[in-house]
């Protein structure tokens, strides 16, 4: 079964916070999840607001365990008049931010990036540097 390491997840952290550190008065957590939505790594930046600290987990769980983008996953919620919240799972959410982690060639599901502090759209850009920086 394919295994994401602890090394890639920390490249992927660090690439995330020196891209945050720009902005340091935008403060963001960040997380990251192996295939079966546990937690590998997480940082978040000083004076972090709480909310951004548990989203970031829950974007990172929903993409790993939906095997979705969180920005799709809230897209097909939307457009079928269902809420996540049927699913009884209270860490999954439908919000812009979680990406899916995917090993090239094969397309193995490896695990889930989640950003949160920043807009929902930069959340997912940032997400997508980190998997980016893990080489993989």
């Amino acid at each position: 079964e394919a295994v994401l390491g602890v090394a890639e997840a920390q490249k992927a952290i660090q690439a995330m916070l020196d891209e945050a550190l720009k902005e340091p008065d935008r403060p963001v957590a960040m997380a990251i999840v192996d295939n079966q939505g546990k937690l590998i790594a997480y940082a978040r930046m000083d004076r972090c607001r709480l909310l951004p600290q548990q989203l970031a987990f829950k974007k990172a769980y929903t993409a790993a365990v939906m095997r979705s983008d969180t920005a799709a996953v809230a897209e097909r919620f939307k457009s079928t008049g269902r809420s996540i919240s049927e699913f009884g799972d209270p860490n999954m959410v439908a919000v812009q931010g979680g990406v899916t982690i995917q090993r090239p060639g094969d397309q193995a599901f490896l695990g889930g990036v989640g950003v949160s502090g920043l807009r929902a759209e930069e959340d997912e850009a940032m997400a997508r540097l980190g998997i980016q920086a893990m080489g993989l």
